[in-house]
């Protein structure tokens, strides 16, 4: 399953390509990528996984920079 999202808040472009780092080696996805320009991310993961892995990102998402939500 691939998805899209708005991001709010993510104020640094290396901390975008942190997170698109730490997500692609969270286990079960496939593809990830943050763009900070346009302040969306997508992600490619497992269907059967997706809303666990989902979480897993907005933890990730959160420890690279704190104030940063995903709008889902």
């Amino acid at each position: 399953m691939k998805k899209k999202f708005k991001m709010q808040d993510l104020d640094c472009a290396n901390c975008a390509q942190k997170m698109e780092d730490a997500i692609k080696k969270i286990p079960g996805v496939t593809n990830a990528s943050v763009n900070f320009m346009m302040q969306k991310m997508t992600v490619e993961a497992d269907d059967d996984k997706f809303d666990d892995i989902m979480k897993e990102v907005q933890a990730v998402c959160s420890k690279v920079e704190p104030d940063c939500r995903i709008i889902m």
